[in-house]
C-alpha cells in the first residue's frame, strides 16, 4: 500500500513538473535576431545585441507580451552573408520564429530577405540603408534611414547651405557605400552641382594615396567619404598629402575611436545623422542611456539607440497583431510616428522607416550639433 502511495505522489510529481515545463514554454515568445557578433563589425553587434537585451529586460519586467515573456535567440553573421543565410535558415526551421531583428550589414540583409519572404518570418533591421532593400519583399522592414534618404539629405545641405558646386566622392565598394555614392551624385547633380571624380575603395583597405592623388587633382570644394574604420586612415593620409578640402561623411562617421586615432584632422567633417543625443533631456532619451549605462558602463551609441526601438516596435506590433507573421508584418505598416529614443518612426509602403535627419561635425575634438532636424 505505501508503495502505491508513492508511485501515486511519483506520478503527480512527474506530471506536474512536465506541465510547468510545458506552461512555461507556452508563455515564452521567442524572436531570433541575427547580428555579426564576431569578427571585424562586432562592436556593432554588440552595441546592438545590449540594447535589444535592455528592451527585452524591460518588456519582461512588464509582464512581457500578453503576459508572456519574450526570449531573443541569437545568431551570428559574422557580418557575411553566407553566414546571414544560413542563421535565418536556422532560425526559420528550427526555432519557428515569427519575426527576427537583423542584420546590420546591407549585404547581409539583402541576403537573407528572400528567405525571409519566402518563409513569412518579419525581417527588421535595425541599421541596413542601401536603396535595394526597399525592393527587398513585403515581410521586409528597417528602423532607420534609407541612403536614398540621407544621401539627398547631404547632397542639399552641401548644396544649398554650404553653397558646394564642386564636389568628389570617395566610398566603399559595397552596397552601402555605393547605395551612398549614388544618391549623392544624383541629388548634387539635379541641384545643379558638378562631381568632378568618384572614387572607390575595397572593405578594410589601409592605403588610399592612389585614390587621393586623383581627387587632389581634379580639384574638388569638398570630399564626400563613406566607409568604416577605413576613415581613420583616409583623414590621416589627407592630412598628409595636403588636402585641406572640406569633408563630409554619413551616419558611420560619429565613432568615437575616429576622434581618438585622428585627432585635428577630423575637425571640421560634416556628416548626417539622428536626432539621438545620449545626453538629451526627453524623458524616454534619458531612462534609455541611464539604463543602458548602470548596466554596461558604457553611452549608448546610435546602433544601440536604434537596435532598442526596433525591439520595442516588435513588442508594439505583437501587441497590436497577434503572434501570425502576416498580422505582424500589417501592424508594422500600420506604426505611425512611434516614439523612439532615435526619433519617431512611420513606415512607408515598402517597409522604409520616415525618420528625421540631422547633421552634425567635429568642432575641438567634439561631434556637435548643427542643425537637429534638417
Amino acid at each position: 500500500m505505501r508503495n502505491r502511495i508513492w508511485l501515486i505522489v511519483f506520478v503527480v510529481f512527474v506530471v506536474g513538473i512536465t506541465s510547468y515545463g510545458c506552461k512555461r514554454s507556452v508563455e515564452e515568445i521567442n524572436l531570433g535576431a541575427i547580428l555579426p557578433l564576431t569578427g571585424g563589425a562586432a562592436k556593432y553587434g554588440e552595441s546592438a545585441k545590449r540594447a535589444i537585451d535592455l528592451a527585452v529586460a524591460e518588456i519582461n519586467s512588464k509582464g512581457g507580451i500578453g503576459r508572456r515573456k519574450v526570449r531573443i535567440i541569437y545568431e551570428d553573421s559574422q557580418a557575411l552573408p553566407q553566414q546571414g543565410v544560413a542563421a535565418i535558415t536556422k532560425l526559420g526551421t528550427v526555432n519557428k520564429v515569427p519575426v527576427v531583428i537583423g542584420a546590420m550589414a546591407s549585404s547581409v540583409t539583402l541576403a537573407i530577405a528572400p528567405v525571409a519572404e519566402k518563409n513569412k518570418i518579419v525581417l527588421i533591421s535595425p541599421v541596413s540603408s542601401a536603396p535595394k532593400i526597399s525592393e527587398a519583399g513585403d515581410y521586409v522592414f528597417r528602423n532607420c534611414m534609407s541612403d536614398v534618404y540621407e544621401g539627398a539629405k547631404m547632397a542639399a545641405y552641401a548644396f544649398k547651405e554650404l553653397g558646394l558646386r564642386k564636389i568628389a566622392i570617395l566610398y566603399v565598394n559595397n552596397d552601402y557605400g555605393s547605395g551612398l555614392r549614388g544618391m549623392v551624385e544624383s541629388r548634387f547633380k539635379s541641384l545643379g552641382g558638378r562631381v568632378v571624380t568618384m572614387q572607390s575603395f575595397d572593405q578594410g583597405s589601409s592605403d588610399f594615396r592612389t585614390q587621393l592623388a586623383k581627387i587632389k587633382q581634379a580639384k574638388p570644394e569638398a570630399i564626400y567619404m563613406v566607409g568604416y574604420k577605413e576613415q581613420i586612415l583616409i583623414l590621416k593620409q589627407a592630412k598628409e598629402m595636403g588636402i585641406t578640402q572640406q569633408f563630409l561623411g554619413s551616419v558611420m562617421f560619429e565613432d568615437p575611436e575616429i576622434l581618438e586615432k585622428v585627432g585635428k584632422a577630423a575637425d571640421g567633417v560634416i556628416y548626417t545623422y539622428y536626432p539621438f543625443d545620449p545626453a538629451g533631456e526627453q524623458e524616454l532619451v534619458s531612462q534609455f542611456t541611464n539604463q543602458f549605462n548602470k548596466k554596461y558602463g558604457t553611452q549608448p551609441d546610435i546602433y544601440a539607440a536604434l537596435s532598442y526601438d526596433a525591439m520595442r516596435i516588435v513588442a508594439s506590433a505583437i501587441r497590436r497583431g497577434g503572434m501570425s507573421p502576416g498580422r505582424i508584418k500589417q501592424a508594422l505598416y500600420d506604426t505611425k510616428d512611434f516614439p523612439g529614443v532615435a526619433g519617431s518612426t512611420t513606415f512607408d509602403e515598402n517597409g522604409d522607416a520616415i525618420k528625421p535627419v540631422s547633421i552634425k561635425t567635429v568642432r575641438d575634438g567634439e561631434f556637435v550639433w548643427l542643425k537637429m532636424d534638417y
